[in-house]
């Protein structure tokens, strides 16, 4: 996943986990807040209703169920949204505000509790929740409970509405803050990506020319100072290995009494060893950028059969001194999407290593067959000589970098060790593996998978 996106969803849930926990403790401190509110009115309504009923005589006779009386012994309240009724310590209602209804808002166990202390509690009038206070009082030198209640339509409404708004408004403010970490990203990674076009043309047109460093004396300014340091430690170790072989080699050249044919051979080795050192820097190059994770393939429609067959043709040409014979077995009829140039650097690099360890008159064999069907079928390149092998303590460093078999299978000499690795770093180019092991026969043994049709992917 590219950093722009990895930041974009970092700040995204950052912000998410900010909203969801300073929301969860918004609505508790709201909650708290409005039902200590409630609290204080109650007790206030019960403290009034208390005092009222000590200085006032007798409480009147309930009216009966068709009547209204407004003031009902306690006074009309305040409407639907407050109620109050004087209770009997034995639980009888004995007046009531309008909307308390007749029938006792607290049960006998809640009033014998008020007698003791102040009870709360809560219950349902009329289909309403209502939050209930019961406190102990005297009326005409005799106790009653006295309990009062209020709506909590307002708090709940109050509390709904802030848990909507949050619910709402939440996952705009996330998408805003990872769209804004997104594009903050990209701001502040746009002179990097200019740096690494500027890079790639360096290093495949240019290699004398550097990168330009920003006169803004941060981090960015800092990793294009450290890459020119980078590139002419480069330049200069490919130079000094360029010239001390073409040195020793024209040294040799210029000794006395060399012969025009020994000159000759001396520049052709000259030329011989520049051409090695010219590969061996590509090779690294090509490591460098899957290491980077940019792509080293152009994919495009090719016939396997046909690559393979050019590249036979090619080994048999370097292996007839040695009388090596070099077999192709594959299916003509194979359709793949790959790149064309890297896939024949493969299969040369494989071609290459099975001559260089097969014994003289033997055969090297190579072959191309799908496995899978539909959308995961896969070519599979398989190339096997019938030399010493593979050591079996090699076999699980067999395409790690710079890593060589030991002698048994280095008679001929060899290259620098990257031959694998960069057969590996193909094949994961195109979505794909490689893998070596040793045949049941002998010999050592090569496979090369890609899709025919997946393309070429990011490494």
């Amino acid at each position: 996943m590219p950093l722009r996106w990895r930041l974009a969803l970092v700040f995204a849930l950052g912000t998410a986990l900010v909203i969801a926990v300073a929301g969860f403790l918004f609505l508790q401190r709201l909650t708290a807040g409005l039902d200590a509110s409630l609290e204080a009115t109650l007790r206030a309504q019960a403290d009034a209703e208390v005092v009222r009923l000590a200085a006032r005589g007798p409480l009147p006779p309930l009216p009966p169920p068709s009547a209204r009386d407004p003031d009902g012994g306690l006074g009309t309240g305040a409407g639907a949204e407050r109620v109050a009724q004087v209770l009997a310590p034995d639980g009888r209602l004995l007046a009531f505000t309008d909307g308390a209804g007749r029938r006792p808002l607290a049960d006998d166990e809640q009033v014998r509790a008020a007698t003791r202390s102040t009870v709360g509690f809560t219950t349902s009038v009329e289909g309403q929740e209502y939050r209930m206070l019961a406190v102990s009082a005297s009326n005409d030198d005799k106790p009653v409970v006295v309990v009062v209640g209020s709506s909590t339509r307002l708090a709940d409404a109050a509390t709904t509405h802030s848990r909507n708004a949050l619910l709402l408004g939440g996952p705009p403010a996330v998408v805003a803050a990872g769209l804004g970490a997104y594009w903050l990203a990209g701001s502040a990674l746009r002179p990097v990506d200019r740096m690494r076009r500027r890079l790639t043309e360096i290093t495949e047109h240019d290699t004398g020319a550097r990168l330009k460093t920003p006169a803004t004396h941060d981090e960015v300014a800092t990793l294009a100072a450290t890459m020119n340091d980078v590139l002419d430690r480069l330049a200069d170790a490919l130079a000094r290995q360029r010239g001390f072989a073409l040195r020793a080699e024209l040294e040799l050249a210029g000794q006395p009494g060399r012969t025009r044919e020994e000159l000759a051979a001396a520049v052709a080795a000259a030329a011989q060893d520049t051409d090695r050192l010219i590969r061996l820097s590509e090779d690294l190059l090509m490591l460098s950028r899957t290491d980077e994770g940019r792509s080293v393939v152009r994919p495009e429609r090719l016939a396997p059969a046909e690559l393979l067959a050019a590249a036979v043709r090619a080994a048999s040409s370097r292996a007839a001194p040695r009388k090596v014979r070099v077999r192709l077995q594959a299916d003509e009829g194979v359709r793949m999407v790959a790149d064309p140039d890297r896939l024949r650097q493969a299969v040369d690099n494989l071609l290459d290593n099975a001559l260089r360890y097969a014994p003289d008159g033997s055969d090297v064999e190579v072959g191309l067959t799908v496995r899978g069907a539909e959308m995961d079928a896969r070519a599979v390149i398989e190339v096997r000589d019938h030399g010493p092998g593979f050591p079996r303590a090699f076999l699980p460093l067999a395409f790690e970098r710079f890593r060589r078999a030991d002698a048994a299978r280095s008679r001929h000499g060899g290259g620098a060790g990257l031959g694998l690795a960069i057969v590996r770093a193909i094949a994961q180019a195109h979505g794909g593996s490689a893998t070596a092991d040793n045949a049941p026969g002998g010999g050592a043994r090569v496979r090369l998978e890609i899709p025919l049709a997946s393309g070429a992917t990011r490494l």
